[in-house]
């Protein structure tokens, strides 16, 4: 069983919901990564997704945009933040770690290190999932057998417009967990609709049996308590951007922690999460 599997398996029997924050790695120092993982895990986060750095990260918003050229200046690309993976797992080789990014670093890291470097070199850096936002599933079967071989779970995003054929193709596909974008656009933009993610997080779980993390959008306390209450995780990311962007080096993780453990707070005082059926009720 993956560390994903076992930590969502592991929340579900105590009736709880995944906190799972995403910083850029890199970002705001080019070292500090590591560190910043340990303190958010420290404050309360079950998984990490941690950002790969992209030119062209067509599906982000500015504050994560921003935060991704910063971490590019200063030299942070794939083999990086592998490195990055590995000194976390010196001190925690408990907590799931999660790569997101876009296809060409990936395609990059394979041309300069030989076929499926990547996927060898994530596995023994620790990595446990990878979510690639412009690979769709119809064109990565092949990419998410090797994965899978590797103990690397394929995740993928689901959005207000997925039909129910994409959300089948995913449900065939993925492991892990999907991340359900809950706003039309980009990281960071427009306004939460708690009420339409309960409308929709049901029809994901009709096709979907894996957990179901919801993120884009939350940005504090009482927007993840209500994103909580529909699914099986809460992802924030632009806001932690926020949170960090010009800070002092002393005050990246006490801020980050901060603010971390009051959601987890929140999403512990939701009722206890009700065990779905066979058939994702």
């Amino acid at each position: 069983m993956s560390r994903i599997a076992a930590t969502f398996d592991k929340l579900k029997a105590e009736g709880r919901r995944a906190l799972i924050p995403y910083v850029t790695a890199g970002f705001p120092y080019a070292d500090i990564t590591p560190e910043l993982m340990h303190g958010m895990v420290a404050a309360g986060a079950d998984v990490i997704e941690l950002g790969v750095p992209f030119s062209d990260p067509m599906a982000d918003g500015p504050v994560i945009q921003k935060a991704g050229e910063a971490a590019l200046a200063m030299g942070i690309g794939m083999a990086q933040v592998l490195a990055m993976v590995r000194t976390f797992r010196e001190k925690d080789s408990a907590t799931p770690v999660v790569l997101m990014g876009y296809a060409n670093p990936v395609e990059r890291y394979d041309l300069r290190h030989g076929a499926d470097a990547f996927v060898r070199d994530a596995a023994a850096a620790g990595v446990d999932g990878v979510l690639i936002v412009d690979y769709p599933p119809e064109e990565c079967e092949d990419f998410a057998a090797k994965l899978r071989a590797a103990g690397i779970d394929l995740i993928f995003l689901l959005a207000p417009t997925s039909t129910p054929e994409r959300m089948a193709q995913v449900a065939r596909i993925a492991s892990g967990y999907v991340y359900y974008v809950s706003l039309k656009g980009v990281t960071g933009a427009g306004h939460l609709d708690t009420e339409a993610v309960g409308l929709m997080v049901p029809r994901i779980r009709q096709h979907v049996k894996i957990p179901v993390g919801v993120g884009f959008g939350i940005r504090d306390a009482r927007t993840a308590q209500a994103v909580g209450s529909a699914g099986d995780a809460v992802v924030i990311g632009t806001k932690i951007i926020q949170l960090i962007e010009g800070q002092p080096r002393d005050q990246v993780v006490p801020r980050v922690a901060g603010f971390l453990a009051e959601i987890r707070q929140a999403l512990d005082t939701l009722p206890a999460a009700v065990p779905k059926n066979a058939a994702g009720g």
